[in-house]
């Protein structure tokens, strides 16, 4: 970045520039347009229903029908993608995640009627085990508690072409596996979805910030119930990234680009930046940020405690990630903030 070092007052006035609201918009640096972001949309079996979420204000689940009138809402309004998550009950759950692989589940279906429904919009669909495992985790477990790597990725793949086949156009593989998106862009290319899209969680990280949304899916109580008396298990971090290293997600993201990712996720968002900026300045694909269910709840009680409106909150921080170099965020406000 150039810095001009020979301006000096009071030939350089840069308030010039900030007086009135137009020319602060003629010159601004960024924007933030609703095809920047993405809409997770949380769906849950039956009809007709609408459920709150206690810990993720304003954000809701909702049954299939219910969620393509939302849905349609989003792509009047200019948003062009979502990203699904389901709710799957308890029954369908196990330790082999066997319902993640049955083409007629949850999200099969809901993939299927939303475009029938909203054909244009881009739908995202989260590739990982953990709303299907009866223990909470991203995959297929051994006896001590940790996530078997290339066992988990054979069942990532299966999952990944189902969903291809039921209509979705970006696969999101959620999971942190080692290897995982080189073997998904194999598996959907000898099947013939080539043009399917990969856009890998390359840096996500074993975070705190993701409470909420693991209260959403229904994960939380699976991941906290098992093996009591060791707190490591409800953790994630034999395989998500730790929070202390960021040459590490570099490296990440470098190996997922050449296992054929055609973009990277940076997950959490307004707390990892300097993840965002190093990743936009040392790789040409598009990066997106993940503002979590955390980051997100925290700007809506913060609004609720003070009298900061929750839609300045809320622009402020998209622009901090937009600014800090991501192409595009996905992020559970993007319907409320286009109304």
């Amino acid at each position: 970045m150039q810095i001009f070092c020979n301006e000096s007052f009071p030939n350089s006035r840069l308030r010039r520039g900030r007086y009135r609201p137009a020319m602060r918009d003629l010159i601004a640096e960024n924007s933030i347009l609703p095809h920047h972001l993405i809409l997770p949309i949380f769906i849950i079996e039956g009809k007709n229903s609408i459920e709150t979420i206690d810990s993720l204000p304003d954000v809701y689940r909702f049954t299939i029908d219910r969620a393509i009138i939302k849905i349609k809402e989003a792509w009047s309004l200019g948003i062009k993608a979502i990203s699904l998550f389901c709710v799957v009950e308890q029954n369908r759950k196990n330790t082999q995640a066997k319902e993640a692989i049955n083409s007629d589940n949850l999200m099969c279906r809901a993939i299927q009627e939303i475009k029938n429904a909203v054909p244009e919009i881009l739908i995202m669909a989260d590739v990982a085990l953990d709303p299907y495992t009866s223990h909470g985790h991203d995959g297929i477990i051994d006896e001590n508690y940790l996530v078997k790597n290339d066992e988990t990725i054979g069942i990532l793949c299966e999952q990944s072409l189902i969903q291809a086949q039921a209509g979705c156009d970006i696969i999101a593989p959620s999971d942190m596996m080692d290897g995982r998106v080189k073997l998904i862009r194999q598996c959907l290319d000898k099947e013939g979805f080539d043009k399917v899209s990969i856009m890998a969680y390359s840096a996500k990280y074993a975070s705190n910030f993701y409470g909420p949304f693991r209260q959403a899916v229904g994960s939380d109580k699976n991941l906290n119930s098992q093996n009591p008396h060791s707190k490591k298990f409800s953790d994630k971090k034999n395989y998500q990234m730790d929070y202390r290293n960021k040459n590490e997600a570099l490296r990440e993201i470098a190996l997922d680009i050449s296992e054929g990712a055609d973009s990277i996720i940076v997950k959490p968002a307004m707390t990892y930046l300097d993840i965002v900026s190093e990743a936009s300045q040392n790789f040409v694909v598009p990066i997106f940020a993940y503002q979590v269910s955390g980051e997100y709840a925290m700007l809506k009680l913060l609004s609720k405690h003070t009298q900061i409106d929750f839609k300045d909150l809320y622009l402020e921080s998209l622009f901090c990630i937009k600014r800090a170099g991501a192409t595009g965020i996905i992020s559970y406000g993007a319907l409320e903030l286009f109304k």
